[in-house]
């Protein structure tokens, strides 16, 4: 791991684990239903497909202000992968953007719900190793209510700033006006 690699998390049922090129057989069978893609777009990955994607999102950006953080969710007692959430964290603006996606046979169970609580939760705590983030946002579809529930539990509101058809959720948009303002005097 280097030092641009993203730290593990755990919750009280899962393991957020750094993605590794590794887990592209196990993913490939967790993302294979094409319902997955329904608000996103795309359609479900081979393996081989899945292990390119997975080296050039391991190999980070280009950017060095940028790191792109993956992490694979394995149910602990199942001891199986069944999602993963990702993470564009901007170190000089402090903020992450982020997403999440749990397989299908895996829903239902409140595992999108821990799992994004918890990636907010790592990123707006002190454990990233590029200090916590002022601001994490998420772009949601505006018909997928159960990414809005899952966003909303995580504790990002929905904004009126729209992008390609989704509208904007932010945690720490408060903070973050409060520190731009100029002082008065």
């Amino acid at each position: 791991m280097t030092n641009h690699d993203p730290r593990p998390f755990t919750t009280l049922r899962l393991d957020a684990l750094p993605l590794r090129v590794a887990h592209a057989d196990e993913m490939a069978v967790v993302l294979d239903d094409p319902a997955l893609y329904t608000y996103t777009g795309g359609a479900p990955e081979a393996a081989d497909a899945l292990r390119a994607r997975y080296a050039r999102q391991t190999a980070g950006s280009p950017d060095p202000g940028v790191r792109w953080w993956n992490w694979v969710l394995r149910v602990r007692d199942e001891d199986r992968l069944a999602g993963y959430v990702q993470a564009t964290v901007d170190v000089r603006e402090a903020e992450a953007e982020i997403a999440w996606v749990v397989g299908t046979r895996w829903q239902g169970r409140g595992y999108a719900k821990e799992a994004a609580s918890g990636l907010v939760n790592h990123l707006t705590g002190a454990g990233t190793g590029t200090g916590p983030m002022r601001t994490v946002v998420a772009h949601i579809h505006p018909d997928h209510v159960a990414s809005g529930a899952v966003a909303a539990t995580a504790g990002l509101v929905p904004t009126e700033v729209w992008c390609d058809g989704e509208r904007r959720w932010e945690r720490g948009q408060e903070r973050c006006r409060e520190a731009r303002r100029e002082p008065v005097g």
